[in-house]
């Protein structure tokens, strides 16, 4: 871990807020009191950019980097010459070259559990509003229309199938419990708590077979990118739906198209895709029926803004006190 140690003489320190957190910048100056107070300095920009000449002009001194989700090239860490700690406002870190801080010793931490209630009550927004086609009943009732033609169904008494069971997938196991749901489970780790409760583990290929709705809550890895491939996509009942408010490169995007174009499955709720939207026209999601689509708003409730800042700056705090949390393991990559 880089050691916090004064700058030619003065211990100061400059944090850079490099993009919104999606709370203003009284509430971030109020929610960072404690460090500011301190004597340390904080710069916040509240435009977003992508230009990179202009990131490093905005890094260059600082020490502490605060980022929400936008990418963060080698090139701009490695120009920032007193960077020590970078504080990320996300969950997942794979828009982040973790190969440049390890070079440059820089700790990274991340917001672990800051959007773990709004990712899953989105999760259950997706599948009630697909299982009772409340998005094109909307529309049906401002036309003047009824109901019939379309089906209602229950998620009481449905196998509820969640792929990957840290806390957001664990919260949206418990959630499928209390509607009355079967839960069963994929995960490379058991969880004990969630077994007691009655969750059964199983193999990746039999969740998809045996599901009538699948949740998708896996990180974005190596190892996962894909995962959910033409052949798992195939294993599903046709009455089925797929739900992902995880990270879009996790599903062949292409092949969720044609299982639904070819009715092969009942429908799918996502939240997340291959790029971040604006998608272009041509994407082949934006043109199939039965599905409910957001443009990555799983993480984004004004509760969890809040709280992704607060465990954004206590991260800070408890790194200058040595005691750093929510550290991501680098040093092996």
């Amino acid at each position: 871990m880089p050691a916090l140690k004064p700058r030619k003489g003065v211990i100061r320190l400059k944090i850079t807020v490099l993009e919104p957190l999606g709370v203003t910048e009284e509430e971030i100056r109020e929610i960072a009191k404690p460090i500011t107070d301190e004597g340390h300095e904080l710069v916040i920009y509240d435009e977003q950019t992508s230009d990179v000449e202009v990131q490093k002009e905005r890094v260059k001194d600082t020490d502490v980097l605060v980022i929400a989700n936008s990418p963060l090239k080698g090139e701009v860490i490695k120009s920032a010459d007193n960077l020590k700690m970078l504080s990320v406002a996300f969950t997942g870190v794979d828009h982040v070259d973790l190969q440049a801080c390890k070079e440059k010793d820089v700790l990274v931490c991340n917001a672990a559990g800051y959007s773990t209630p709004a990712v899953a009550e989105l999760a259950f927004g997706m599948i009630i509003s697909l299982l009772r086609n409340i998005v094109p009943l909307d529309e049906v009732t401002r036309k003047g229309g009824t109901m019939e033609g379309y089906s209602q169904r229950e998620l009481h008494g449905k196998t509820l199938g969640v792929v990957g069971t840290g806390a957001i997938g664990s919260r949206v196991a418990h959630i499928g419990l209390a509607f009355g749901s079967e839960v069963i489970a994929y995960n490379r780790s058991e969880s004990e708590e969630l077994k007691a409760k009655g969750v059964e583990y199983k193999s990746l290929e039999d969740v998809f077979k045996e599901s009538d709705i699948i949740s998708i809550h896996l990180p974005l890895t190596d190892q996962t990118k894909g995962i959910i491939s033409e052949d798992i996509l195939n294993l599903m009942k046709e009455d089925a739906l797929l739900i992902n408010t995880a990270r879009g490169p996790i599903v062949d995007n292409e092949a969720l198209a044609e299982v639904l174009t070819e009715g092969k499955i009942a429908g799918a709720g996502i939240d997340v895709f291959d790029m971040e939207p604006p998608l272009p026209n041509d994407y082949s999601l934006l043109h199939t029926d039965s599905t409910v689509l957001a443009p990555h708003i799983g993480f984004a409730s004004q509760e969890a803004m809040v709280r992704r800042a607060d465990i954004v700056f206590s991260n800070i705090s408890l790194w200058k006190e040595g005691k750093p949390a929510n550290v991501i393991p680098i040093k092996d990559i």
